[in-house]
């Protein structure tokens, strides 16, 4: 199971939040589905991660995972570039991005997955 079913429901946006490992002060997720093993290689979330106002991050990031990431609320920064809500991105893995900054807060909606293995083909 890749991620648990799930119906409409409002998240509890006032608990349940914390800073992912190796993210400063002031930037937190809130796990919304699914569960990622970033050392097996395996799964995926899909996450809420906000920036407290004037939250930045200083180096950039790059990881082994796929990212799709929309931008819902607030002002991202992204090396020199401001980009405002309803903003979408896609990385494939080991693409490097950021530093972030939020001036003002914001809010994004991301989904993190592994490339499934390549299926072997049927031989008759």
């Amino acid at each position: 199971m890749l991620k648990e079913h799930l119906e409409f429901f409002a998240p509890d946006l006032a608990t349940g939040w914390s800073t992912p490992p190796g993210y400063p002060p002031g930037i937190q997720e809130k796990l919304l589905a699914g569960a990622l093993d970033e050392k097996g290689r395996y799964g995926c979330r899909t996450r809420l991660l906000r920036f407290a106002p004037g939250a930045f991050t200083t180096e950039p990031f790059q990881h082994e995972f796929w990212e799709e990431v929309f931008l819902v609320s607030g002002t991202l920064r992204v090396g020199g570039e401001d980009f405002k809500p309803f903003t979408y991105a896609v990385r494939p893995p080991h693409t490097p991005h950021g530093p972030f900054r939020s001036d003002d807060g914001c809010m994004l909606f991301e989904i993190h997955y592994f490339e499934s293995a390549p299926r072997k083909e049927s031989r008759a």
